[in-house]
C-alpha cells in the first residue's frame, strides 16, 4: 500500500507513530519490519478491532487525536517517523497549522513525516477536504519540515474519481 514510503523509512528498530491507525494494518506492517509502533486511534471500536487483529508486543495502542495529540506529550522530540495515512484530509483548515506544529515537535531531528492526501469529491456523509499537495508542502515548510518526496498514485479501491498524493518530509537537524 505504501511502497513509495518504504525506501524512506528509518532502519529498524525505530520509534514510529501511526496517527489514525484505524484497524492497524500499517502499524502491524511497521512492527513486522522491526519497529516499535505507537498506534494512535481515537475510535474505541477500531482500537479494539485492531488489537484483536494484530496482537503484537511492538504495537502500543493509544486513544488520541490531532491537532493536539496530548497523550503523546512524553514523545516530544523522540519519534523517528510519523505516518498519517488517509488522515490529514479530515482536518479542517484552522486545525492544520497547529497539527503540523505538533507533528514537527514530536519528531526527532532527522525524523520523517509520511502523509497521504486523498483527492476527489468527498463522500457526502463524512467530514473530508480535498487539500492540494502544494498547500501541505508549504505548511510543512513553515513548520520546519523539508520535503523529500511527492508522488501521485491511483486509488487502491479502484474508485475512478479518487487519486492520492504521498508526501514525505524530514525535520532538519539543529
Amino acid at each position: 500500500m505504501h511502497r513509495d514510503f518504504l525506501p524512506l523509512l528509518p532502519p529498524p528498530p525505530a520509534r514510529i507513530a501511526d496517527i489514525g491507525a484505524g484497524t492497524g494494518r500499517d502499524a502491524a506492517a511497521l512492527a513486522a519490519r522491526g519497529h516499535t509502533v505507537l498506534a494512535v486511534e481515537p475510535v474505541p471500536e477500531l482500537r479494539a478491532l485492531a488489537r484483536s487483529l494484530h496482537p503484537s508486543p511492538s504495537i502500543h495502542w493509544l486513544s488520541d487525536a490531532l491537532p493536539g495529540l496530548p497523550r503523546l506529550d512524553g514523545e516530544a522530540g523522540r519519534l523517528d517517523a510519523i505516518l498519517l495515512s488517509a488522515v490529514w484530509m479530515h482536518l479542517p483548515e484552522p486545525s492544520r497549522p497547529p497539527a503540523m506544529r505538533r507533528l514537527h515537535d514530536l519528531l526527532a531531528p532527522g525524523g520523517r513525516l509520511f502523509l497521504t492526501l486523498r483527492h476527489g469529491s468527498p463522500p457526502e456523509d463524512r467530514q473530508m477536504y480535498d487539500i492540494p499537495a502544494h498547500e501541505t508542502v508549504a505548511l510543512a515548510a513553515q513548520h520546519g519540515l523539508r520535503p523529500l518526496q511527492h508522488a501521485k498514485g491511483i486509488d487502491h479501491l479502484a474508485r475512478d474519481h479518487v487519486h492520492w498524493s504521498t508526501l514525505t518530509f524530514e525535520k532538519d537537524h539543529p
